[in-house]
């Protein structure tokens, strides 16, 4: 199967389980020793480390699942995704690098349907077969001003 039609598959899927609130599984799409930052497009584009949010391994995102679950106060919300196709940039060996852009709708309780974000996944996937996981993940964000109510991954 074809690189682009297996990072499309993986994408879909990944935007579903957040879109449904399946929080739980999503650290399952990401290899043990993965990268997870959400930036702004300027910070991406000066180099600058600092994300709104980082992890380094699949351990840090259970743990952020965990305290989205358990701990943190936030207005109940739910998000829906909307991708354009994933642009294969790289490809070595089982390593393949892409892009996609997209934007995510907030729903908030029973209130409006706002745009939320927008931007690309700057991403490095392993490919094993028909199957893809996140090495890494970089969430750019097209606006430098996010909102405070950046609780769910993106």
């Amino acid at each position: 199967m074809d690189n682009s039609v297996i990072i499309a598959r993986a994408q879909a899927q990944y935007v579903r389980c957040i879109d449904d609130g399946q929080l739980e599984d999503w650290p399952d799409f990401f290899t043990e020793d993965c990268r997870y930052r959400v930036t702004t497009a300027d910070n991406y584009r000066r180099d600058l480390p600092a994300g709104l949010i980082w992890a380094d391994s699949r351990g840090m995102l259970k743990d952020r699942v965990s305290a989205l679950r358990e701990a943190n106060i936030y207005e109940p919300h739910s998000y829906r995704h909307m991708l354009g196709q994933p642009a294969i940039i790289a490809e070595s060996g089982d390593d393949v690098a892409s892009e996609t852009s997209f934007f995510v709708l907030r729903i908030t309780g029973n209130g409006p349907t706002d745009i939320f974000a927008s931007g690309r996944y700057v991403d490095r996937y392993r490919i094993d077969g028909d199957e893809a996981l996140l090495r890494e993940r970089i969430v750019v964000c097209d606006s430098s001003e996010i909102d405070t109510l950046l609780a769910l991954p993106l």
